[in-house]
């Protein structure tokens, strides 16, 4: 009877049960509520399913993040730079460069969406946060997942980057939400119903040369951000010269899904309890949200500005694209737009500052990065 209660113990033991602490049930609860609005509602689940899986594994079994651990070796890849960089790859394969070159104007709505960076930067060291934590926390502001990651790996807050890739990651899911009542409290009914000139055709001339230029460009003033821009105008280019069908295909389709599945759920699978749950983490998701809504108003106002300056050539809306998040906030300022005016169509437009957006986050991570001597 001894051996077969000694057996039942060890079994017992050896039982997920075992390991599970009050904050992993919370967290587990926060894993199945994800999963329902990627699953249910539809909200960014390319991200959101990894992510949630993730956090649920981990928060089941913590020893599969430990060092020999699967997922372990899949978060190497997270700090090593690896896994955002080829993100990037795959966005610039996916992305239409056309509206920002068509319209180069959209370049200033994708740098005044940057604003919500800095002013986060500055309320971190404020709330007690080291310069080079505040910069890595701050980027979130731009909805920029992979940036977040680069940043914080460069930047040495590796035991951070938990926290701030699953709030980048979290927010830029969530942009359908987060968005729209900033959008629509700073604008007028009369300005989501402007509607805007149709771009000019862009040549395949200018689609070729505008990486390369930026690539030069930006890489010359901020060498730092090169494995960043680099990688999106290579596939960029991919896409636009025409010449290597099977390199664009692979970077924007099998490549890129195999690189979010992998950062997605390495990402989700930092957030153990006793990571997660502490004040800490509540000052970054805090700090996060206020970077990301001063972005969206930022972009909006200075869409304002702009509307002002052109006697009302320009909707508002298409500022709140300004932030990184490609293409869910142009999707935003359509639908909203559309809300207003179901015949405005603001999608092609909002895309410009988009763009903008990526290439704006990209080039804040170097500047820290400059700053900080990385």
């Amino acid at each position: 009877m001894n051996y077969v209660a000694e057996t039942l113990i060890n079994l017992a033991a050896q039982t997920g049960f075992a390991f599970l602490k009050p904050g992993n049930f919370i967290m587990i609860v926060v894993a199945l509520i994800f999963l329902y609005l990627a699953i249910a509602k539809e909200y960014e689940p390319l991200l959101l399913v990894p992510i949630s899986f993730g956090m649920l594994l981990v928060n089941l079994y913590p020893d599969i993040m430990a060092e020999g651990g699967l997922l372990h070796y899949f978060y190497l890849l997270d700090e090593w730079s690896i896994l955002p960089s080829l993100i990037f790859l795959g966005v610039g394969a996916l992305t239409d460069f056309g509206p920002l070159i068509a319209n180069p104007a959209s370049f200033l709505l994708g740098a005044a969406a940057q604003f919500g960076i800095y002013s986060a930067y500055f309320l971190a060291i404020i709330m007690g946060f080291n310069g080079k934590a505040a910069a890595a926390i701050s980027i979130i502001g731009g909805a920029d997942g992979p940036t977040s990651i680069f940043l914080a790996g460069k930047l040495g807050q590796t035991n951070l980057m938990g926290p701030i890739a699953v709030a980048a990651y979290s927010y830029m899911a969530l942009v359908p939400i987060i968005q729209p009542p900033i959008m629509k409290l700073l604008t007028t009914e009369k300005e989501r119903k402007i509607k805007m000139e149709q771009l000019r055709p862009v040549s395949k001339t200018e689609r070729i040369l505008f990486p390369v230029v930026v690539t030069i460009v930006v890489c010359l003033v901020l060498p730092t951000t090169a494995p960043l821009v680099g990688m999106l105008m290579l596939g960029n280019l991919f896409r636009e010269s025409g010449v290597v069908k099977q390199l664009s295909e692979t970077a924007s389709n099998a490549l890129m899904y195999i690189v979010v599945i992998v950062l997605g759920t390495s990402v989700g699978a930092t957030t153990s309890a006793e990571a997660f749950l502490n004040v800490t983490t509540i000052k970054i998701v805090v700090l996060g949200l206020v970077a990301f809504a001063v972005g969206t108003a930022a972009g909006v106002l200075f869409g304002k500005l702009m509307c002002k300056i052109t006697h009302g050539k320009v909707n508002p809306l298409i500022g709140s694209a300004g932030v990184s998040a490609v293409p869910m906030a142009a999707r935003v300022s359509q639908k909203v737009g559309a809300e207003a005016d179901p015949s405005n169509f603001l999608l092609m437009h909002a895309m410009g500052p988009n763009v903008a957006g990526v290439i704006g986050t990209a080039v804040a991570a170097g500047t820290f990065m400059a700053i900080f001597g990385v």
